[in-house]
């Protein structure tokens, strides 16, 4: 998209204009001085609540948490203050900080967390369904941090356009209707959630009907007012500890001393660099970002440029270096807090080229095994984990050229279905692997008092070899988070595309041996090809995922939200 006029919540600003050719970084990042920034969002109403804060003159770190608060208004199924993530900040100059506001599992829990009474493992949806599966939400806690280090706006400006949307009202869209129809059983769990969402029949309210969350404008004005002491003490967080521990059938639930020691964490951002390229993203407890570079890393020393981006050989080695990414991300990738995770090993470029050696353009390995980079402890191995489908991306550039990506979650749709105070309570310890011990071995990913689950979370900030920022870019999806935010970064590197194009590429991800093809794109088309190459077991399917970048081209920031989802959050 070109210079364009960002519509926020009534307020215009204009969004313009390249980057001059030449100068060092300090003269080069300036744009014209109406420049007040970029947002993309899953939903154009928290986009534009972000857009609304820049054009006040908020930073990137005010916006994105503006749109964070918003999505819990008009997003309920995908994030919100219940719930926790991650957030990767960029300055113009490459000063990169990154915010770990992962839920963290009620000290009292054990490794036996998930086992019933047996020691087995009980049906998944049975875990997620009580109060085993919340975590103490860290969303609220990662804004506070990141605001007091990063804003410029006062703390409660930010919370306006949320609590407008809350008791003004919001339309149902046909996204949302369609997941609280699937997802009735958590949605409509709490008395609470189901006067909101739900008719005297037990039907999902129909598209275009007005919501107004009175009970979540309350806590919203209760959270601007008070600051974070207002959420992790006091009555809410009594609440919220309450709530889940009425819910838990075994002793160890939280506790209202769990709720008020929780702290979100400034981590080290994990970056490296990829055809001149500087990628950062976020560390552990979220494998996403390392996964993420060892794709491309891996795939460095292929002209993927030459190959083309409709040619099933790009395709087929990005299925490759996947495999390699993953089959390391299964037994080195969990709280490092907790666990020693060797991600300097895991990116080392020596490391990475002897990964990448195992790559042919000729034809599939017949398997992709973890590595032994350096500094890896042989105790490490991994148990069973969820999909997700409750997460959302969103990220903002301002008038500093300040880029902000940040990955929000509740886990599954409506997270635990628990409701307090208007907001859903995520089910986040269920990406914690359920079995404490696999054949014999820990699993670095078991659950402990205190500990952050295992993430898949991506959000990434790119510059450019000038070392300008270039793009900010993540996605939702669970496991296919890190595929589909390493292919958009390729499709803006090798490609030349645009933030909407980069997107718009067909997905496919490895499975172990089996590879998903997105239906009804060229990929489909090209079967045999990639049986050829020897990718024999292939599943062909719409994809589950839901991604946003901005990216700077020749006529200034492009904001782009998935195309999959045209059609599907606007209102007619």
């Amino acid at each position: 998209m070109d210079c364009r006029f960002l519509i926020s919540l009534g307020a215009l600003a204009l969004a313009s204009c390249a980057y001059p050719s030449s100068g060092d970084i300090t003269e080069t990042v300036g744009l014209a001085p109406s420049f007040k920034g970029a947002v993309t969002a899953a939903d154009p109403r928290a986009q534009a609540a972000g857009e609304a804060i820049l054009a006040k003159g908020g930073s990137a770190t005010d916006a994105a948490i503006a749109v964070m608060l918003a999505l819990t208004v008009v997003e309920p199924q995908s994030s919100g203050i219940g719930g926790g993530g991650f957030l990767v900040r960029g300055e113009a100059d490459g000063d990169v900080t990154s915010f770990d506001g992962r839920e963290t599992a009620p000290a009292g829990a054990t490794p036996e967390w998930f086992l019933d009474e047996n020691g087995e493992t009980p049906p998944f949806m049975q875990s997620v369904r009580s109060g085993l599966s919340v975590g103490v939400p860290g969303n609220i806690a990662l804004a506070a941090k990141a605001h007091a280090a990063h804003g410029r706006l006062d703390w409660a400006e930010l919370f306006e356009p949320a609590i407008e949307l809350a008791r003004e009202g919001f339309q149902i869209n046909p996204r949302m209707h369609d997941s609280l129809t699937r997802s009735k059983n958590r949605a409509a769990f709490s008395a609470e959630a189901r006067a909101l969402f739900y008719d005297a029949s037990g039907n999902a309210l129909p598209v275009g009907t007005v919501v107004r969350n009175e009970a979540l404008a309350k806590t919203l004005e209760s959270l601007a007012a008070g600051g974070r002491e207002a959420f992790y003490s006091g009555p809410l967080a009594l609440a919220l500890a309450t709530t889940v521990a009425a819910d838990t059938p075994k002793p160890g639930a939280m506790t209202y001393d769990d709720v008020a020691g929780y702290d979100a964490k400034e981590r080290e951002p994990v970056c490296s660099s990829y055809r001149k390229y500087r990628i950062c993203s976020m560390g552990p407890p979220t494998s996403g970002g390392v996964a993420v570079q060892q794709m491309l890393l891996q795939l460095e020393r292929f002209d993927l440029a030459a190959l083309g981006a409709e040619n099933p050989v790009t395709w087929h080695l990005f299925l490759e270096s996947q495999r390699l990414a993953y089959a390391d991300r299964e037994i080195y990738l969990a709280d490092s807090d907790y666990v020693k995770v060797p991600v300097a090993g895991l990116l080392d470029r020596n490391y990475l080229a002897e990964r990448s050696a195992l790559i042919s353009a000729e034809g599939s390995m017949a398997e992709a095994l973890p590595g032994t980079p350096p500094g890896a402890s042989a105790m490490l191995a991994d148990g069973d984990e969820p999909e997700e489908n409750g997460t959302s991306h969103f990220a903002v550039v301002d008038s500093d050229n300040t880029m902000v990506s940040y990955t929000s979650t509740v886990e599954g749709p409506f997270g635990s279905g628990l409701m307090v105070d208007g907001f859903y309570l995520n089910n986040e310890l269920t990406d914690f692997s359920r079995s404490p011990v696999v054949d014999g071995r820990l699993v670095a990913n078991r659950v402990e008092g205190g500990k952050r689950p295992r993430s898949s979370m991506a959000p990434t900030i790119v510059y450019d070899p000038q070392g300008r920022p270039f793009m900010a870019v993540g996605a939702a999806g669970g496991s296919t988070i890190p595929v589909t935010t390493a292919r958009a970064i390729i499709g803006a590197i090798d490609f030349g595309l645009s933030a909407e194009d980069s997107l718009r590429l067909p997905f496919l991800m490895a499975f172990g041996q089996r590879v998903m093809i997105e239906e009804g794109t060229w990929l489909e088309a090209e079967a045999d090809a990639f049986r050829a190459l020897g990718h024999e077991e292939l599943i062909v399917r719409q994809a589950p995922i839901k991604a946003g970048a901005l990216l700077f081209g020749a006529d200034g920031w492009q904001s782009a939200r998935d195309p999959r989802l045209e059609g599907y959050v606007d209102m007619p």
